[in-house]
């Protein structure tokens, strides 16, 4: 099993889980963060004044699956998360040892 977090711009987030629903992925948990990478933040006027924005608002993506939809689940997410722009975020996968789910006590991949 794998766990698969991506942090994406905040607009591109139902264009992401629909895009995951349709290649039958369907349970994921989403988090508003917010950070910089390379683009080091962004400035704003608000009245005239300009402001120096340096954690800029993003969404994060959190999906666990079996080793055997993994690049399904990334490349949907690269296919459909990207501007092409800086900021557009990044993706991390890391192995996950075990997932029970709490109502049934399944384990492993049933649990997911």
């Amino acid at each position: 099993m794998k766990k698969v977090e991506a942090v994406i711009r905040h607009f591109k987030l139902d264009d992401v889980k629909n895009a995951l629903s349709e290649q039958g992925v369907f349970g994921m948990t989403v988090i508003e963060v917010s950070g910089y990478g390379r683009q080091k933040g962004h400035t704003e006027t608000y009245r005239g004044t300009e402001y120096a924005v340096d954690f800029v608002p993003k969404k994060k993506i959190e999906i666990v699956c079996s080793d055997g939809n993994l690049q399904k689940v990334i490349d949907t997410i690269l296919r459909t998360a990207q501007t092409g722009q800086i900021g557009d975020g990044k993706i991390f996968v890391t192995n996950l040892e075990d997932s029970i789910r709490i109502r049934t006590g399944e384990t492993g991949e049933d649990a997911i």
